[in-house]
């Protein structure tokens, strides 16, 4: 079953990671100073990985693959890893797709 974590960073921001059953990482957000906005990027995470539009491939300049799923406002919400293929890639969002919406939520911060 898929999860999103909640932890801290070394400077004290909150970020979830998106794990998928495997525990395999498949989408990072941003650093937030307070848990509440974190929690909320969640729950946009939650509402826009429904949508394909929402999602943006990038290539990177070393050729591996990326994306970044954003917010109807065009805001960044979480970004992937790097795949070496486009296929891989296309794959990992196919991933958050499947497993972001009905994904739990566990604080590892508590």
């Amino acid at each position: 079953m898929a999860k999103f974590e909640i932890t801290t960073r070394k400077n004290g921001e909150f970020q979830f990671n998106l794990k998928a059953g495997n525990g395999e990482i498949i989408l990072s957000s941003e650093g937030y100073k307070q848990k509440a906005s974190c929690l909320n990027g969640i729950e946009s995470v939650k509402k826009n990985s429904l949508e394909e539009k929402r999602f943006e491939m990038k290539e990177a300049a070393n050729g591996k693959f990326h994306f970044n799923l954003k917010a109807s406002n065009g805001q960044i919400i979480g970004t992937s890893q790097m795949y070496a293929s486009e296929s891989g890639c296309k794959n990992g969002i196919a991933s958050v797709m499947k497993n972001a919406p009905e994904a739990e939520i566990k604080d590892l911060c508590e």
